[in-house]
């Protein structure tokens, strides 16, 4: 079973919870990288948390949000070996796993509900990445992180 981290600023702790509970009463181990508060904060510091743990393996995906989920992806994106796609359908949720091999998805609080958050989430955590012609343009990705 994979291991998921999950994270979010100041717009977000409640929609947070509401995901993490429902992956955790899946089976999911999830560890939980804050915010808990509506506290302003800096949602790059959470999208940092949430990377490293993917990076160093301890966590295989990631789910991040904010008020609109693009800040938290663009954030996540700066990290080395991080594919973060920022999703408000669930057709995007499917496709950025199957064809991108996504590892972290970012959506919005302000942007969707909470039923379609639990269906992204879920979307996102299912679905396998599909290999073949997409594994050839994922390893591109790597090189340009490597500057080749």
């Amino acid at each position: 079973m994979k291991k998921l981290v999950i994270g979010c600023d100041h717009a977000a702790p409640e929609l947070k919870a509401i995901v993490r509970d429902h992956l955790i009463q899946r089976g999911f181990e999830v560890i939980d990288v804050g915010t808990h508060t509506t506290e302003s904060c800096n949602y790059p510091d959470y999208a940092h948390a949430l990377c490293t743990k993917i990076q160093s393996g301890e966590c295989d995906l990631g789910i991040l949000i904010c008020g609109t989920g693009i800040g938290m992806s663009m954030a996540a994106n700066k990290h080395k070996g991080i594919r973060a796609a920022c999703c408000s359908d669930t057709f995007s949720a499917r496709l950025t796993r199957l064809h991108n091999d996504a590892n972290v998805l970012c959506f919005g609080a302000r942007v969707v509900g909470q039923g379609l958050a639990l269906d992204l989430a879920d979307i996102f955590v299912d679905t396998e990445f599909e290999g073949g012609k997409h594994k050839t343009r994922i390893d591109m990705f790597a090189d340009i992180e490597n500057g080749q």
